[in-house]
């Protein structure tokens, strides 16, 4: 009677090489013939021996310990020596946000000294505008941090600010609100970091609306 033999299908082990060289660095996977078989343990079952395949995860977790914080950071998830936004691109735009802060910062005590000459119904909002514009120069230095991660330090100004004339005054302001505005535009398109551009046209926006803000205090006190 004939009989039908199945040739045993050839199974390469040495696509697990690097596997075993992880686990167990030590263990020949594939030992020679006639190796003694409590050395070598099943030839197709290599012996595990969990003690050595622990060494390996505790000399990641002591390097890993011995690493600075700053080095620990630039590991963690999502960490990346050059991110997709406020990266390299966006380092290309510090000078620039150097001054926006600076501006910012400027117009808010110029507002702050309109405050003290402006009529009764003006102050609350000549107040809002002030912290408004110190909201834009945080939100900047957020930027500049995440950018950098160092934090900026803005110049502290001691010049003494004085008003003119209050509908003069509400004028110059206008138009510095307003040319802020065409300058966080500006800068918007002059950037390829998208995170970044999308940050200063909200920044643009919120000029532009102070501009109008600030025309539609100058209309009531032309009215007189």
């Amino acid at each position: 009677m004939e009989q039908n033999l199945h040739t045993p299908e050839v199974y390469d082990f040495r696509r697990y090489d690097h596997l075993w060289q992880r686990v167990a660095p030590g263990l020949e996977p594939y030992p020679a013939p006639g190796q003694d078989a409590s050395a070598r343990g099943n030839p197709q079952t290599p012996a595990f021996d969990e003690t050595e395949a622990a060494v390996p995860a505790a000399a990641q977790t002591n390097s890993t310990s011995a690493l600075t914080p700053a080095q620990q950071d630039s590991q963690l998830p999502g960490a990346a020596p050059d991110p997709c936004c406020m990266g390299s691109a966006a380092a290309e735009m510090l000078s620039v946000l150097e001054g926006f802060i600076e501006e910012e910062l400027g117009d808010q005590r110029h507002l702050q000294a309109m405050v003290r000459q402006s009529p009764s119904w003006a102050r609350q909002r000549l107040r809002d505008m002030a912290a408004e514009e110190g909201e834009r120069a945080r939100r900047l230095m957020a930027i500049y941090y995440l950018i950098t991660g160092e934090c900026y330090r803005p110049s502290i100004s001691s010049e003494r600010i004085t008003v003119g004339r209050w509908c003069a005054a509400l004028r110059e302001r206008y138009h510095a609100a307003a040319c802020n505005g065409l300058n966080y535009a500006r800068a918007a398109e002059g950037t390829t970091d998208p995170c970044l551009a999308s940050l200063l046209e909200e920044l643009s926006d919120g000029e532009y609306r102070q501009a109008n803000a600030l025309l539609a205090m100058l209309e009531r006190s032309l009215r007189g």
